[in-house]
């Protein structure tokens, strides 16, 4: 009796040690992903390259939807309920900061910030929190350097091109594109004078072009027209308010931000567009690369790096298929 005792014992020992080794396994690792647009395309995207780091990896992703703070921490207890050990979020609002940072904190979850960036009540970043962002400013020097080449291309008088900044300065990032542009431009010889501050409503097409149309209207003294903004419907609408005044699409060269459908819809158009390019961001690096560091933080406590910054590519009409291929796209 006592050695079918001992030997069920044994059997018992050995399946409670195989049982913790296969739970510590890649399957134990269960991350978070929360975004506070999960409707929009972008952290759509976001969510499906996190989808291939997990499937890669191997380990659980949780995608849940926050639009507002209060569903944000309802989140982070919800992923403390599911047992998981981090979590990657886009914050309907940086100034959550704190709160984010402190419940994160009691409730033992790892935490990392994508596209916005958390900052305190001071309104600092809160550079103890990993982040991957896009870097602004960057992208809006490669908009402004795709303008000046291609108007060296065309062999443009900068003295008789007019430079439209449909600006929202009220968002930090816009103001921050349209700097960027302009600091490229001007390094390239523009005219700091002939550049048109063309202040919209709002962040679509529609007062785009209302911006655009009035600034156009009272300087009739150029030849050629560049535009920029904070994205790409900013520069249709000024595409299409150029037009609306009577320049020829090759007296027009916008660059947009976004690399939208609405981009490519122009591109379809060939010659017969202002539109030139757009600066592409992909979401594959802040969906992918974002999973991964968290994952690697919690199975072999490598830290992501404090701060990553990315930018964009140029499309144009010649290069926009072969480029989102190359993103995955």
């Amino acid at each position: 009796m006592k050695n079918k005792i001992a030997l069920g014992l044994k059997v018992l020992a050995l399946a409670l040690t195989l049982s913790a080794c296969s739970s510590g396994g890649n399957d134990q690792v269960k991350i978070g992903f929360v975004v506070k647009q999960p409707e929009e395309p972008w952290f759509q995207d976001e969510w499906k390259y996190a989808e291939q780091a997990a499937k890669e990896k191997g380990f659980t992703l949780v995608k849940i939807g926050a639009p507002d703070g209060g569903q944000v921490l309802t989140a982070i207890d919800n992923l403390k309920s599911q047992h998981a050990q981090g979590f990657v979020i886009c914050t309907p609002d940086v100034k959550l900061g704190p709160s984010i940072v402190a419940k994160a904190k009691a409730d033992g979850l790892k935490l990392m910030t994508v596209d916005d960036r958390l900052v305190d009540g001071s309104g600092n970043p809160i550079e103890s929190v990993p982040h991957m962002g896009i870097s602004a400013t960057k992208i809006g020097e490669q908009v402004g350097q795709a303008i000046a080449d291609e108007m060296k291309k065309r062999g443009w008088n900068p003295e008789e091109t007019g430079a439209l900044r449909i600006s929202y300065d009220q968002l930090p990032t816009a103001k921050d594109r349209t700097d960027g542009a302009i600091a490229a431009l001007t390094a390239a010889g523009f005219p700091t004078a002939n550049i048109i501050n063309a202040p919209e409503a709002k962040t679509d097409t529609e007062n785009a072009f209302n911006a655009a149309n009035i600034a156009i209207t009272q300087n009739p003294k150029y030849k050629h027209w560049v535009a920029f903004g904070l994205n790409d419907e900013a520069v249709l609408g000024a595409v299409r308010a150029a037009e609306g005044r009577g320049f020829r699409a090759a007296d027009m060269i916008g660059v947009g931000i976004g690399g939208s459908k609405s981009a490519l819809n122009e591109f379809a158009k060939g010659e017969a567009t202002g539109f030139f390019g757009s600066v592409l961001i992909s979401p594959k690096r802040h969906g992918y690369e974002t999973s991964v560091n968290m994952y690697e933080w919690i199975k072999n406590g490598k830290a992501p790096p404090p701060l990553t910054l990315t930018t964009g590519q140029l499309i144009t009409k010649e290069n926009s298929a072969d480029v989102r291929k190359e993103m995955g796209l």
